[in-house]
C-alpha cells in the first residue's frame, strides 16, 4: 500500500484543494538543481514518517507540496545569505569561502587596483575608512571620470557583488569587461577606460534618468542599453544597496537588492541592436570581449563602496 507521502503516479498528485507556496530568495547563487516529484502530507500527518501538525482552525490548508532537493537548495541559498549578513563587512564567512568567494577589495588598502587613467594618484580622488572606499565629491566637474580605478586582475565568467551608497542627486557605476585605455579620446563620453556598466544613479534627482532610452540609465540598467525592470526595490538615497553582476559565458544578469533587475546575451541580435543605437557604436565589438577588468567610476560625485566580492565562475 503506498503511504500518505509516496508521489502519485504521473509525478504530482491530483489536488483539488487549496496549496501552500512558499519561496526564498537570496543575492547568491547555489547551482542548478533538478527537482524531484512533488510530496503531499495531509492535515493529519503521516505516520510513515512522523509527520505532525495541529489540527483545528490554523489548519487551512490540507496539503503542502515540497520538492525536496528545490528545498534544500534554497535553504542553503538562504542560509549562505543571512551569515553574510551578519558578518563584519568587507569579511568572508566560512560558507562563502567553501563557494569560492574572496574579497576583491580588501576594506584597508588599494592592493588590486590602480588608477584607470595615467598619473591620476587614487589618493587624490578616493578615501579609505571605517572600511568604507568613497570616491571624492569634484570641486571641477570637468574633472569627471579622471578617478576610475580598475583592477589589475581580468576576468570572464564570475560573480561580483558590492554594496554601494549614494549621495544626493549622485552618479557613479560599476563597469565590467573593462577594456584599459580603449578609447583615449574620449569619444564616447564615458572615458578612456570603456566597458559595460551596471548604473548607479540616484533617479529621482539626477537628469541622467531621462535621457537614453526607455529608462536604460536609471540605477541597475546596462548602462546607455538596457533598462533595469521597474519597479525595483531601491533603498533610499544614503542607505545601503547591493549590487550584483553575474556572467557566465555570454549570459549575464544584473540584480539589485537580491532582485534580478535586467539580463541579456552578450553578442546577440538584440544586444548588437542596442550598441547600434547606443554611444558605444563606433566601439567594435563592444562588451563582447572574453575577458575584461572590474571598474568603479568616479563621476564627480561622492559615492561609498564597501563588501566587494567575486568568485570565478565555469563558463556553462
Amino acid at each position: 500500500m503506498r503511504h500518505c507521502c509516496q508521489p502519485v503516479a504521473g509525478g504530482a498528485p491530483a489536488i483539488d484543494e487549496p496549496t501552500r507556496t512558499v519561496t526564498t530568495k537570496s543575492r547568491y547563487t547555489v547551482g542548478r538543481v533538478t527537482p524531484c516529484a512533488p510530496f503531499r502530507i495531509p492535515v493529519g500527518g503521516c505516520g510513515a514518517h512522523g509527520v505532525t501538525r495541529p489540527t483545528g482552525p490554523v489548519a487551512t490548508y490540507r496539503y503542502l507540496l515540497v520538492a525536496v532537493p528545490v528545498l534544500a537548495a534554497l535553504v542553503t541559498a538562504a542560509s549562505i545569505a543571512a551569515e553574510a549578513e551578519a558578518a563584519a563587512p568587507n569579511t568572508l564567512t566560512k560558507s562563502e569561502k567553501a563557494a569560492g568567494w574572496r574579497l576583491l577589495w580588501d576594506g584597508r588598502t588599494t592592493h588590486g587596483w590602480h588608477s584607470a587613467k595615467a598619473g591620476v594618484s587614487l589618493a587624490a580622488k578616493w578615501e579609505i575608512a571605517d572600511g568604507v572606499l568613497t570616491v571624492r565629491k569634484a570641486d571641477d566637474p570637468l574633472s569627471a571620470g579622471g578617478g576610475n580605478i580598475i583592477t589589475r586582475e581580468r576576468f570572464a565568467s564570475f560573480e561580483l557583488i558590492a554594496d554601494f551608497k549614494l549621495t544626493p542627486g549622485a552618479n557613479s557605476g560599476i563597469k565590467y569587461f573593462v577594456q584599459s585605455n580603449l578609447d583615449p579620446d574620449n569619444l564616447t563620453g564615458a572615458g578612456p577606460a570603456v566597458g559595460c556598466e551596471f548604473q548607479l544613479l540616484d533617479d529621482e534627482r539626477h537628469p541622467d534618468a531621462k535621457l537614453g532610452r526607455n529608462g536604460n540609465r536609471t540605477v541597475g540598467s546596462l548602462y546607455d542599453l538596457i533598462p533595469a525592470a521597474t519597479p525595483k526595490k531601491t533603498k533610499p538615497v544614503g542607505e545601503w544597496n547591493t549590487a550584483r553582476i553575474l556572467v557566465q559565458g555570454k549570459h549575464v544578469e544584473h540584480w539589485l537588492n537580491g532582485q534580478k533587475v535586467l539580463e541579456y546575451e552578450r553578442g546577440s541580435a538584440a544586444f548588437r541592436a542596442g550598441v547600434a543605437q547606443s554611444k558605444f557604436h563606433n566601439i567594435p565589438g563592444f562588451g563582447e570581449w572574453p575577458t575584461g577588468h572590474i571598474l568603479l567610476q568616479e563621476h564627480g560625485d561622492q559615492v561609498h563602496f564597501r563588501n566587494i566580492k567575486i568568485r570565478a565562475l565555469p563558463e556553462n
